[in-house]
């Protein structure tokens, strides 16, 4: 402060009655020495005083409208398919039957599958859009203007494309009927359970997430898309698609892996077949040490790395796709209204990732089990299995339960005997189910 300009702008007294003078707020005892301040407080007080008051005024005098509280509208229970694909029942207009849908948020609309659509006598209208996947793009019609009841809520102005998905039929062994995607999760706040098996519906509006969890923004058009970072050879962060449909840890765009130079030069690839729009698509499996989900790291994560023909992920924008066999571990709260996710651990959290390699793929087809691709070099491939064969039974187990013999071949390092039919011949071939780590 200057002092002397001060002195020059106060008139100064000596004495205790200086507060009895308009301006003699500072006593000098000797002469150019300020030596006490009792009503120089007096100044500051009513000037904070004031300055708080005029603070108030302004933050009172602006306007703020909050929606009204989230309302609960229904709960549902789902069953969890293999890699922890969730399905749900729901029906279609006032049609009766109950239809299965898998719920994704790796779809951007709504769909039915074209043998639902036929079977109920529905007609759609052919239009020039497509839709994209890892193995290829496809041109779809509309049902336009339906309604979609989910044990009680109605879902109106839902537009359907049609999809032919009898390949998930066959890789789940269970009838699905359609996908719900984005069209119908940003209308609500959807909270999914993977405890309780149930997902609950809530309406917009101001919603209280759980203390516990992770919290956060992810970018969204009509796909969630989130940061995550990835640890092997070396460190990578990159933004993946967040997608629960996906029955798989992690796949990773052949190009990011080779720009980032990610993965080990040493790190072994198993050839493996997946499924997806379009078909069947080779990829490579393997391991890379760590996946950081916000503050969750996983250790030792299976990833699957393929050749993006179709070109999904738009590389650079995108490395890849994390799929539920990750997100399950998780009790998840979409917001897509306020474009927030939110990521809470649950039971599954520490549950060990499937490291298991056979070379084979079982598929549901015409009510018998069937291998599908035998992969090169594969134990499957030792042992004698050929695309085509019907699978009567596994390790003495008759009961053509899909789910339960794919839970058999992913037991590592054990002996597994399947029995066979090729040609109207009954075969026995046994082997070992090799570990990726």
């Amino acid at each position: 402060m200057d002092w002397m300009a001060l002195k020059k702008g106060l008139h100064l007294v000596s004495g205790n009655n200086c507060c009895n003078n308009m301006i003699g707020d500072v006593v000098l005892d000797k002469p150019g020495m300020i030596t006490r301040f009792g009503c120089m407080r007096k100044i500051i007080f009513f000037s904070l005083f004031s300055l708080l008051m005029s603070v108030s005024v302004r933050v009172n005098g602006q306007e703020e409208f909050i929606e009204p509280p989230s309302q609960f509208l229904t709960r549902i229970p789902f069953e969890q398919l293999i890699g922890g694909v969730i399905l749900l029942k729901a029906q279609l207009d006032n049609f009766p039957d109950t239809l299965n849908f898998i719920l994704d948020t790796g779809s951007s609309g709504i769909s039915l599958d074209s043998t639902t659509a036929e079977y109920l006598k529905l007609k759609p209208v052919p239009t020039n859009k497509t839709i994209r996947g890892v193995a290829g793009i496809k041109n779809v019609s509309f049902l336009y203007n339906h309604q979609l009841h989910i044990n009680g809520m109605a879902v109106d102005s839902l537009d359907f494309h049609i999809n032919d998905y009898e390949i998930l039929n066959e890789v789940y062994g269970e009838r699905v009927d359609g996908i719900i995607g984005y069209s119908l999760l940003k209308r609500y706040i959807v909270k999914v359970n993977y405890d309780s098996l149930k997902i609950e519906f809530f309406s917009r509006g101001t919603f209280r997430y759980p203390k516990d969890g992770y919290l956060f923004k992810p970018l969204l058009n009509t796909l969630p898309v989130t940061s995550l970072r990835l640890k092997d050879e070396r460190t990578a962060n990159a933004r993946f698609l967040f997608d629960i449909g996906a029955g798989l840890c992690m796949m990773l765009n052949s190009d990011f892996v080779h720009d980032s130079s990610l993965i080990k030069r040493k790190r072994k690839y198993y050839k493996k077949q997946a499924e997806g729009l379009g078909g069947k698509l080779d990829m490579d499996l393997t391991v890379i040490k760590e996946v950081k989900i916000g503050p969750y790291k996983f250790r030792k994560v299976p990833v699957l790395v393929f050749i993006d023909t179709y070109n999904v992920t738009s590389y650079p924008f995108l490395g890849g796709l994390v799929g539920n066999d990750v997100l399950r571990r998780f009790n998840i709260i979409l917001n897509y209204p306020k474009r927030d996710i939110h990521l809470s651990p649950n039971s599954h959290y520490d549950e060990p990732f499937d490291y298991s390699y056979t070379g084979i793929e079982l598929y549901h087809v015409d009510n018998a089990i069937v291998i599908g691709d035998v992969a090169k070099g594969s134990p499957a491939e030792a042992a004698g299995l050929k695309e085509g064969d019907i699978v009567v039974a596994v390790n003495a187990d008759f009961s053509q339960n899909l789910s339960a013999y794919k839970i058999a071949l992913q037991q590592t390092k054990e002996k597994v005997k399947i029995i066979v039919r090729r040609n109207g011949e009954l075969n026995i071939i046994e082997f070992r189910v090799k570990s990726i780590l």
